[in-house]
């Protein structure tokens, strides 16, 4: 039987696909834009025949109705990200957090996390058989590879990307077939406050560095101070449409990577269809799952590496807490610690965290002497290389507990100075 008889076999609706999951499945979805809405809904819509079925995901950026606390009998969150929608249920401990390192996510599968149902977003196949995972690999593939049940949504907007990005019609169990525009994240101006810690990040990048870059705000200000750079390389989990626009300006080559040369490394995609155009069948652009993306020991054999991560508070031992406010958890590990740990291995790298100073309109000082009660350290004091806020940059590499300190309050909020002087003197028991 050829594929096209496959295919045909496999093929059904939406509502028909999600009636072969079970009560109690943990139905695994993807990351962000790659997570097929129509797939998202059904199984919504279907949500009477359910009792407990857990769903795990990073960053949805599709209808979240599962997540309401009237369906809570019929669905179960557990997040390996908290994003706003789940971050409520999290906190109130009827939703769950499994913190991770985003490399080893795929371990999960085979471990703590068995998958019954993953749910993929997919292109249409080609003449052999095989269909693109897209703007999507990341952990998907992996969750695919080890589902009892793959539910796949054909997706013939979904663009063809080349890389470790594939799976033939013969691997998936039903297929709904489904054209619909890739979902992209609502617009965020970049503001003043951005722009100047953008600035402070973009200064430490030179000429010829591969970079890895988060998704938001202060990452999209970065890319726009470097349009004087050359030849820049991209090796990083997600990137997005500023990253299209250096490389139609030449300044992303990818031309003085050591490791894959002329090619960006990427797990996932989030963006507008400016991006999703760009990566359709552009053999310049390499998808691959987290495994290879993140493992510091893969994403270090680039020379020059440098990551830009956010962060949320930051203590004078130079301590990050990135996903926690105090208590409360607020968003995930993500690729922070795999990329700085990647950054540390490189020649030549350089991990950067950056944040704003201060929060809730410069009443509180993000830079302290110690973490709120109940944060987590995200990232190690070991581990911290420069810390950047809107007033300059602090690097704490291999630097003195007081001489990491002091730099730190140098790029605290002036109106803090004082007090966090004061903290540092009893601390250390000598003059700032």
């Amino acid at each position: 039987m050829n594929w096209k008889d496959v295919y045909q076999e496999k093929l059904t609706t939406a509502d028909e696909a999600v009636k072969r999951i079970k009560s109690g499945d943990r139905v695994v979805m993807g990351i962000g834009a790659g997570v097929s809405a129509t797939l998202n809904e059904a199984l919504i819509n279907n949500h009477a025949a359910y009792q407990n079925v857990e769903i795990v995901n990073i960053l949805p950026i599709i209808k979240t109705d599962y997540l309401k606390h009237e369906l809570a009998s019929h669905f179960h969150t557990n997040s390996l990200f908290v994003h706003n929608p789940s971050r409520k249920l999290v906190n109130e401990g009827i939703g769950d957090y499994t913190p991770c390192f985003l490399y080893q996510t795929p371990e999960l599968w085979t471990g703590e996390l068995p998958v019954d149902v993953a749910f993929i977003q997919i292109s249409k196949p080609d003449k052999h058989g095989y269909c693109s995972y897209g703007i999507g690999v990341d952990y998907t593939k992996s969750a695919a590879d080890q589902a009892k049940l793959v539910i796949a949504h054909v997706n013939d907007q979904m663009p063809r990307t080349h890389g470790d990005s594939f799976i033939h019609v013969s691997e998936l169990d039903v297929i709904v077939e489904h054209s619909e525009p890739l979902l992209a994240p609502p617009t965020q101006p970049i503001g003043e406050l951005e722009t100047a810690i953008g600035k402070h990040c973009a200064s430490l990048i030179q000429d010829g560095d591969c970079l890895q870059l988060g998704y938001g705000k202060i990452p999209d200000a970065v890319l726009s101070f470097l349009t004087d750079r050359k030849d820049l390389g991209i090796h990083t989990e997600m990137f997005s449409d500023g990253v299209v626009d250096l490389v139609n300006a030449g300044v992303i080559n990818n031309s003085k990577k050591n490791f894959n040369p002329g090619k960006i490394i990427s797990a996932f995609l989030l963006g507008t269809q400016k991006l999703y155009d760009f990566v359709d069948d552009n053999p310049s652009v390499l998808m691959y799952p987290v495994t290879y993306t993140n493992d510091p020991y893969i994403a270090g054999q680039n020379d020059n590496l440098v990551s830009i991560n956010g962060c949320i508070q930051v203590d004078l031992l130079g301590q990050v807490a990135s996903d926690t406010m105090g208590m409360q958890q607020f968003s995930g590990v993500g690729g922070q610690v795999d990329f700085v740990r990647a950054a540390a291995i490189s020649k030549g790298g350089r991990s950067i965290l950056a944040m704003p100073a201060t929060a809730k309109g410069d009443t509180i000082s993000r830079i302290v002497p110690f973490l709120d009660h109940g944060a987590a350290v995200t990232t190690s004091r070991q581990d911290v290389h420069y810390i950047v806020t809107e007033f300059g940059v602090a690097n704490l590499k291999h630097k003195t507990l007081k001489e990491r300190a002091r730099a730190l309050i140098n790029i605290a909020h002036p109106k803090f100075h004082d007090e966090l002087k004061a903290a540092f003197e009893q601390r250390f028991n000598v003059a700032f």
